[in-house]
């Protein structure tokens, strides 16, 4: 269904903007924060599924295909979201990917595809809304970077940089919107079962579904915290880690090497 013509008036409810929306997190997400009264705009590269999600809640959810590489696009869908439904109050900017690395097969383009995309693609999507939000002296952004931006682990080098990338990111700009009357917050899930993570073939510990995750984020944009951070155990785990003198660190990270 084309957004076109959609104005405004023609819902009620404050308006979320959420990228990486067609699966996994942003999606539950969508879903949730549409079942409770919100208008959302959802951005994803497959505009298949984002239809596919707003004929489950045609009158609430709103598609605006996107590739958030692209920065003139992700402009132009920041401006049409408002033109098309008005002010948005809260941004969720989820887009983002993940591949296994390895020394062996180091590929320098496959680290820039990754920083292109979970990092300069966030930045896009930032650019697009914190203008608008700062002259208003209102709105909220939620930027979702993960557990894994805290300790480099074994093949997650690429993904686990784009993360620390974030979450440092947020925490130099949440000052700064803080006195434009803007709140920042950042998200960092732990492991959570999205179509991303079932290519996983190793453990994955304290694993949440995407409901669960769903329902962690959104009760923790009800709160003042700048960090959203779950499940505990894998945030109490990983942030342990990262306080180990290196010697403890590497010596329980070597444990995860894969052999050959």
């Amino acid at each position: 269904m084309s957004t076109e013509g959609t104005t405004a008036a023609t819902t009620t409810g404050k308006l979320c903007w959420i990228t990486g929306a067609s699966s996994g997190i942003g999606r539950a997400v969508a879903l949730k924060l549409a079942r409770s009264g919100w208008r959302v705009a959802v951005s994803a590269r497959r505009g298949e599924m984002l239809a596919e999600l707003q004929s489950l809640m045609p009158d609430r959810i709103f598609p605006f295909p996107l590739d958030v590489t692209n920065r003139e696009a992700c402009l132009a869908t920041g401006a049409a979201i408002r033109t098309a439904l008005g002010p948005i109050d809260l941004a969720i900017f989820s887009a983002g990917s993940y591949k296994r690395d390895s020394v062996r097969r180091f590929n320098s383009e496959d680290l820039a595809t990754t920083i292109n995309l979970n990092v300069v693609g966030t930045g896009h999507s930032l650019e697009a809304v914190i203008p608008d939000m700062i002259s208003r002296r209102h709105g909220e952004i939620a930027v979702v970077a993960s557990v894994a931006g805290y300790v480099g682990l074994p093949g997650g080098g690429f993904y686990g940089a784009t993360k620390a990338a974030l979450i440092n990111l947020c925490e130099a700009l949440h000052p700064e919107l803080e006195r434009e009357g803007v709140r920042l917050r950042v998200i960092n899930p732990g492991f959570v079962d999205t179509p991303l993570t079932k290519k996983n073939d190793f453990p994955m510990p304290f694993l949440v579904s995407e409901d669960e995750a769903a329902n962690a984020i959104i009760k923790g944009l009800a709160t003042q915290n700048f960090e959203i951070i779950f499940p505990w155990k894998m945030a109490f785990a990983i942030k342990l880690l990262h306080a180990l003198p290196r010697r403890l660190q590497f010596a329980l990270t070597r444990m995860m090497l894969r052999k050959g």
